[in-house]
């Protein structure tokens, strides 16, 4: 399984209406809260085998599902 079919999987257990376009605002939509980003950090950490560091919790990278991708790959790019 890629890493968006994880994400959207992670996604679909907590959201009623997953179903959102990969560049759709995640926070805009009401869809995430900023509590709900913290329980995400956690399952990337867990699911990719990254650490999220306190300069990566910028809301932009995880305002979408690409900005979320994009984030993991740099992250294992660098381990």
């Amino acid at each position: 399984m890629d890493t968006i079919a994880k994400i959207r999987e992670f996604l679909e257990k907590f959201i009623r209406d997953a179903d959102v376009a990969d560049d759709e605002d995640l926070f805009a939509t009401g869809l995430v809260t900023s509590l709900f980003a913290m329980h995400l950090v956690l399952f990337l950490e867990k699911e990719f085998g990254v650490k999220v560091d306190n300069r990566d919790l910028d809301f932009d990278n995880f305002r979408t599902i690409n900005a979320i991708v994009a984030l993991i790959e740099k992250k294992q790019a660098s381990a």
